[in-house]
């Protein structure tokens, strides 16, 4: 079966990176274009073009701005059986997902139609979710609202962060791919989402990643759920865009932290143009 890959961070790359490991390189890889990064705006490559030209330099990589007439044709050239989307990073009209024979995958990590949208990783960990899971779905006009072809649920650890329940969830979509691809010609079982039952996540600023010295100063004594809520927030916000507060009138990245006897205990922060500390 011949597709092409659409996927923009980290969690693209992983699922890309076994796909190609595992001897399944797509016709091509549709990516975000390179962008300014971090406080010298160096030009970057996205993860998963960065882990293509790594494990397999002869795969084309498109990085469009915009999705357009002529981008749409050079895709049909591909003649693919398939489009499968991991966290690409825009949305795709018709015209682009009823392009391949077989239609248009999406590899989602939640169970749907549970926490759709941009952030349902770093929501199942604000929400204090005991499981989540991943999600292939024909994608269609809706935001991650198409059948489901499989879904597999997995155990949030105590301990995850966005970025390592992030891994361990592209780890299983990937697995889920391999699983489903000689299945798509001809014997995908579908299932449509409930719609009753389907929640929705947001967009994360970096406002939501603000702790009040206040709420910092309740959490660390114990006072009602805020021990919960705020280690909740500091590990969802691991990466990106990071768990903040004020001291001392400078900014001070929130980097691990725990909970012990109902009391939130600060583990490791990063004050503003300082490197990350740890303080216990």
């Amino acid at each position: 079966m011949n597709f092409v890959f659409f996927g923009t961070p980290r969690f693209a790359a992983i699922v890309l990176g076994r796909l190609i490991e595992g001897g399944l390189s797509p016709l091509a890889i549709v990516t975000n274009p390179d962008r300014p990064v971090g406080r010298k705006k160096v030009i970057t490559s996205p993860a998963a073009k960065i882990t293509s030209q790594k494990l397999n330099p002869r795969i084309p990589v498109l990085q469009p701005e915009k999705i357009n007439e002529e981008f749409l044709a050079r895709l049909r050239e591909f003649n693919a059986d398939f489009f499968l989307v991991a966290a690409y990073g825009k949305i795709l009209p018709k015209e682009l997902i009823d392009i391949p024979r077989y239609g248009t995958i999406g590899v989602h990590p939640s169970l749907l139609p549970k926490l759709r949208g941009t952030t349902p990783i770093q929501s199942a960990i604000l929400n204090g979710l005991k499981e989540t899971g991943a999600t292939l779905y024909l994608i269609d006009e809706k935001m991650d609202h198409g059948p489901i072809i499989l879904s597999r649920s997995l155990v949030i650890h105590s301990e995850d962060n966005t970025e390592s329940l992030g891994d361990r969830l592209a780890i299983l979509g990937s697995d889920m791919v391999k699983e489903i691809i000689p299945s798509i010609s001809s014997s995908l079982k579908l299932e449509s989402q409930k719609e009753t039952e389907a929640t929705f996540t947001k967009k994360i600023t970096t406002d939501d990643a603000y702790v009040s010295p206040k709420e910092l100063e309740s959490a660390e004594a114990g006072e009602n759920d805020l021990p919960n809520i705020i280690e909740r927030k500091i590990r969802a916000y691991t990466p990106e865009p990071g768990c903040w507060t004020v001291k001392n009138g400078k900014r001070v990245k929130l980097l691990d932290a725990e909970i012990i006897e109902s009391k939130l205990i600060i583990k490791s922060i990063q004050v503003e143009g300082k490197k990350p500390i740890i303080i216990r």
